[in-house]
């Protein structure tokens, strides 16, 4: 589910003042969801890049916890605040805690370093997502956020165990080749080499295949691949095609924090 916003707010935008007005906002939605005769409740909203959920109970007398449908307007509400509660130097909350008691009380905490108890684990992207929509230094950084990009980041394969580019793959539209190759080609460059390599399907060629590495936040393969698609028609892995398609052909924006861990993860597979 991708998060729910207004156009014309920034990361970071909103003031004290208007923050306390849309938590304020966000308890009176919680409230008007409530059933008669309720006494307590809490509201937890968990996001991260694209995945968001939103967790609502009642906590009965005894302290007994009871599902409650919250309403939509809500996680609405709770996505804007994430956003204008940005701050460059640490990035925003992860999960918010809404406690509401009856007659009129209520508390907020926000969570920014920890992982959030996921009802559903975010899918992979989610981690590098929210690297790029709020980007933090690597100092502010959480262990559980900088690993995971790393670690969910997917590599492609170019060259099979002899060194030779992997030609039996399935086979790209005509009409998708050029624009598949523009993504390959223009997404950011993480690590580079000055010279070039030998076109290992025609070596009497000057050399010229781009000893380069590039990611998209999603997936990090070599400058060859782009290469060895434009210039001999080799598509690269069946998934990774199916990525680009999905993305539109455009390449997203990725945070340098994310490039540093594509850097990582491409050293340390070339020291094995």
């Amino acid at each position: 589910m991708s998060q729910p916003g207004r156009p014309h707010e920034l990361p970071g935008s909103l003031d004290e003042a208007t923050q306390q007005q849309l938590i304020q906002e966000i308890g009176r939605l919680i409230v008007r969801a409530l059933p008669p005769g309720w006494r307590e409740a809490t509201v937890e909203y968990r996001s991260l890049g694209g995945h968001q959920e939103l967790v609502a109970q009642l906590i009965a007398p005894n302290g007994t916890a009871v599902p409650l449908a919250a309403p939509a307007e809500a996680a609405e509400a709770f996505a804007r605040l994430r956003q204008g509660m940005y701050q460059p130097d640490r990035g925003t909350w992860v999960s918010a805690l809404y406690r509401l008691e009856r007659p009129g009380s209520y508390t907020v905490d926000f969570n920014g370093d920890y992982e959030p108890n996921w009802r559903t684990a975010p899918p992979a992207a989610a981690y590098a997502d929210e690297l790029n929509r709020f980007p933090r230094p690597a100092s502010a950084i959480p262990d559980w956020l900088s690993g995971s990009p790393a670690a969910q980041l997917r590599t492609a394969e170019v060259f099979d165990d002899s060194g030779r580019p992997i030609t039996d793959r399935p086979g790209i539209d005509p009409a998708e080749l050029e624009p598949v190759a523009d993504y390959l080609e223009q997404a950011p460059i993480v690590l580079a080499a000055r010279s070039y390599d030998t076109d290992r399907l025609d070596p009497n060629r000057t050399p010229s295949v781009p000893m380069t590495f590039h990611t998209d936040g999603t997936w990090v393969w070599p400058g060859a691949v782009g290469y060895y698609l434009r210039q001999h028609g080799v598509a690269p892995e069946a998934d990774l095609v199916a990525h680009v398609r999905r993305q539109g052909f455009r390449v997203p924006e990725v945070a340098e924090p994310v490039r540093e861990q594509a850097v990582t993860l491409i050293t340390g597979e070339q020291r094995q």
